[in-house]
């Protein structure tokens, strides 16, 4: 072959300098771009050292950049996942224009924000992932990504509808996740352009206002691995077609409207690890799931499955968490359930659940939680679970079991809550109850423990609540509780514990609900629990104890005071001797009053001493029949005199008026006042009246600068009249006087009382108006609009107006009325509603219907049974507010327990 000629290889060396050029003048006007998208994020510190590589000055720029990947030189992916970075607006238009060859550009997991219309500029992209970010605005026509593999735009704060044709454009996606954007616009029915992307294999679309049925299309694809539809309006039934998708691994189908039952099939799906339907509105039973041996965690809590929980579940060897709470449920748990895997987690609370409990679900030594209250459950607990040291909670309350704990279950270190409530145990509480270090948490009540409370329980030192309520325990509190400084609630009622109450209790400085009635303590009311500061209620009723009041609890702030029914005696402190306390003292004969507290008698030089305080009764009593008589007596001139007084004062005035222009009136300001009380009494007509009641009359006020106010007018002949509707009041005038007097006085009280208080709910006491004889008082309110409780809540009246405009009260609005105040269920109604606590439909039957969604019916449910409990006859059974108020809290926190729950799938 004859050598190149001299000019050929002269082309030939231009052109390799030409390439090289090329190539340079590429890399570097790369460089500038990757550098350019870098100035316009905010880099914490802690991914500097990733971008401590962009260096164009490198000989490896760009792609020595740390997250840049090339090939033959040209960039094509840029991965930057999880660095915190931030950005007002991501400049991706440029950044495209600049890097002609990328086909991955991954930024999840950063604070992003701004929109994303530049990214279709990148028309080689195959990868686009943004998720976990904080882009806004909608997402674009993705049409012209015709090359589109995976597009991952979830948990995003998107807009707008969802460009679902132009996913016609890209046939080859393998995965389309764009869940969690709860600000797209409502999507029904479900988009035909996704169930023809049959090469998926990954289809996340939870929490995306998704409606309507799931198409029976949905088993075209046939590639799915992970199929996520929760959170969403979808309605119907699950469609057989899905038993088609027998590669699905995750299905999540939880919080939406489905019904009906696990459609015929499903058994086929036998690679199903991760299957969620929870709060649903599903039936049947289980029976289709029999064959999915590979389930690794199953969810169906909030449903209406019927039937038994499958034997085969019991050889499920990979099976770590079972939630089916909330069913309708029967028969036995298979015996090995959970034996196999490592299992972590069971809650099948709420059914109608029998037999003994599983033995083995600890057997691998994960085990963190066993829920399995409300149910039938028999038997003992066993044994195994005494050594399960990774347990955090242990709730079996309200079943049937019996039998003693094992001792080792009282010393698990882990464990936050031991719940054994409402059961038939027996024997005695362990003292190994010390080495719960972690405790938080111990319902015992409603059983029948025996013996005395270990002192023990002062090393448990993380105890907050402490229920030992209605068993049989004995011997005497132990000093050592006064170690417990986080405990809030003490519950010991209905036991026979004696001895005296420990002074160490007044160093449990985070007590605010105190209950030890119905036992058989002795000796003196301790001082020391007047150091108690947050305590709330206090109940010692029904026991032996003796001696005085403490001075010290009267600088308590109690809402709920019971010393009923023991020996105390000598002065109650003025502070509790008060009509708030009226039925606190009863049944302590010996217990007397320095103020005049008419529900106590009054102290007298031996007070304190029975034989006195037995003759000073006798003379009471003499002396209330002569006054008797007298009264008898004078009752005519009496009533003649105090009718024209009241005549007198009521009188109408001109136009109308209820007051004439003269006489004099005292008005006591609560708040800053912008009128006097000439403009309130002019006010008073009858042409303004808007309400009347037992008390008087209501008349709505508008004042000259053009605010409104309410006007009560409370007479006293009302309160004669209140105080006089026996049949034989008429002829017992000193009764009656009396009853007013006792009226005029809680009159007194009541102003006092709701001119201090600053609450939301409160109506706000703007002043009193008195007049000079004291015949009649006004009670002037702010003035609210809106209508009764009963209004708001079904929607009569003016509030229906409201109603048909987005108003009402949905159940979360409910709740909140709930916990805060509302109207009180008549004696017999209150008897109508505990009847109907005996089945799930009767109680479900007394919930609005217009509450529709499952978990509002089923937390309202829950507050029905608060209701019902704060309404029991026997007043000692009923729970304080402060119980009341945790209860109501605990049923709404069932939400976020949910939700925990379901997050905590997701990431296993």
């Amino acid at each position: 072959m004859p050598p190149a000629s001299p000019l050929l290889a002269l082309f030939l060396a231009a052109a390799i300098i030409t390439c090289a050029a090329a190539t340079t003048s590429s890399s570097s006007f790369q460089a500038d771009a990757l550098l350019a998208f870098m100035a316009a994020l905010t880099v914490p510190p802690e991914a500097a050292p990733t971008f401590a590589t962009w260096d164009a000055t490198a000989a490896s720029a760009p792609c020595g950049f740390t997250g840049v990947t090339c090939a033959s030189g040209n960039v094509t992916a840029l991965s930057l996942p999880a660095h915190k970075l931030s950005a007002a607006t991501v400049p991706f238009a440029d950044l495209c224009a600049s890097l002609p060859s990328l086909a991955t550009l991954s930024l999840p997991e950063n604070s992003l924000a701004g929109g994303i219309d530049g990214v279709v500029a990148c028309t080689a992209l195959r990868d686009l992932n943004l998720a976990f970010n904080s882009f806004t605005g909608s997402v674009p026509d993705l049409s012209p990504l015709s090359g589109l593999r995976r597009l991952n735009v979830s948990s995003n704060c998107f807009d707008g509808a969802f460009p679902w044709r132009s996913l016609a454009a890209t046939p080859g996606l393998t995965l389309l996740a764009l869940g969690d954007n709860p600000f797209l616009a409502p999507t029904a029915p479900f988009p035909a352009e996704v169930t023809r992307l049959t090469n998926l294999t990954v289809l996340y679309m939870s929490a995306v206002k998704l409606g309507g049925a799931i198409p029976q299309e949905i088993g075209d694809l046939v590639n799915l691995e992970d199929l996520e539809l929760s959170d969403n309006d979808l309605t119907g039934e699950i469609p057989s077609e899905i038993a088609r998708l027998t590669r699905l691994t995750h299905l999540e189908l939880y919080n939406n409207s489905l019904r009906g039952p696990l459609p015929d099939g499903f058994g086929n799906l036998t690679k199903l690890q991760y299957f969620d339907a929870s709060q649903n509105n599903l039936t049947g039973t289980l029976a289709e799931l029999r064959s999915l041996t590979r389930l690794v965690s199953l969810q169906l809590f909030f449903n209406g499955f019927t039937g038994e929980v499958p034997p085969e579940f019991g050889d499920f060897k990979e099976l770590v968490n079972l939630s089916l709470y909330n069913n309708n449920l029967t028969g036995e748990l298979p015996r090995s359930l959970g034996s196999w895997a490592p299992f972590n987690f069971i809650d099948v609370s709420t059914n109608a659940l029998s037999g003994p409990i599983p033995p083995d679900m600890c057997k691998q030594g994960t085990m963190l939680k066993l829920l399995m209250l409300e149910n039938n459950f028999s038997g003992g607990i066993p044994e195994t679970y005494a050594s399960c040291k990774t347990l955090v909670r242990f709730r079996v309350s309200k079943n049937s079991l019996s039998g003693e704990v094992p001792e080792g279950l009282w010393a698990l270190p882990n464990v936050n809550v031991i719940d054994l409530a409402g059961n038939q145990f027996t024997g005695s509480i362990g003292d190994g109850i010390g080495n719960a270090t972690a405790m938080t948490i111990l319902y015992l009540g409603g059983n029948r423990f025996t013996g005395a409370i270990p002192p023990s329980i002062g090393d448990a030192a993380s105890l907050e609540t402490m229920d030992l309520s209605w068993n049989q325990l004995s011997g005497e509190i132990p000093d050592s509780i006064g170690r417990l400084s986080r405990l809030g609630s003490l519950d010991i009622e209905g036991n026979a514990i004696g001895g005296p109450i420990p002074a160490s209790l007044g160093s449990c400085s985070a007590l605010s609900t105190v209950n030890f009635a119905g036992n058989r303590l002795s000796g003196a009311i301790p001082a020391e629990l007047g150091n108690l500061q947050r305590l709330n209620s206090l109940d010692v009723s029904r026991n032996d104890l003796s001696g005085a009041v403490p001075a010290s609890l009267a600088a308590l702030k109690l809402s709920s005071l019971n010393m009923s029914d023991n020996y105390l005696t000598g002065p109650v402190p003025d502070a509790l001797a008060i009509s708030a306390y009226g039925e606190s003292f009863v049944g302590n004969p010996g217990l007397c009053a320095t103020n005049g507290a008419v529900f106590l008698h009054r102290c007298g030089p031996s007070s304190g001493s029975r034989s006195a305080n037995a003759a000073l009764q006798a003379i009471t009593c003499i002396l209330a029949v002569t006054a008797v008589l007298l009264a008898v007596l004078g009752v005519a001139i009496y009533l003649q005199k105090r009718r024209r007084a009241a005549e007198a004062a009521e009188g109408l005035g001109p136009a109308g008026k209820l007051f004439a222009k003269n006489g004099s009136w005292d008005l006591k300001s609560f708040r800053i006042l912008a009128f006097d009380e000439r403009e309130i009494i002019d006010g008073v007509r009858d042409e303004n009246l808007i309400g009347s009641g037992g008390s008087g009359n209501v008349y709505r006020v508008k004042l000259g600068n053009g605010a409104v106010v309410a006007v009560k007018h409370i007479t006293r002949r009302a309160a004669m009249a209140a105080g006089s509707t026996a049949p034989s009041a008429a002829m017992l005038g000193g009764a009656a006087r009396r009853t007013a007097s006792v009226r005029c006085r809680e009159f007194d009280s009541e102003v006092g009382t709701l001119s201090a208080i600053r609450h939301v709910n409160v109506v706000k006491l703007l002043c009193s108006i008195t007049s000079s004889d004291g015949a009649a008082s006004l009670l002037v309110y702010e003035h609210l609009p809106n209508g009764s409780l009963y209004e708001r809540l079904h929607g009569t009246g003016a509030a229906s107006a409201g109603r048909k405009l987005g108003g009402g009260l949905g159940w979360a609005e409910r709740h909140d009325v709930a916990g805060e105040g509302g109207e009180t269920e008549s004696r017999d109604l209150v008897d109508w509603v505990s009847r109907r606590l005996e089945s799930r439909e009767k109680v479900m039957s007394l919930v609005d219907p217009a509450i529709v969604e499952g978990w509002a019916r089923e937390e309202a449910v829950r507050v029905l049974r608060v209701a019902v409990l704060c309404t029991s006859r026997t007043p000692s059974m009923r729970p304080s507010m402060r119980s009341v108020v945790q209860m109501l809290e605990d049923a709404a926190a069932a939400r976020e327990d949910d939700d925990a729950k379901v997050l905590e799938v997701k990431v296993v």
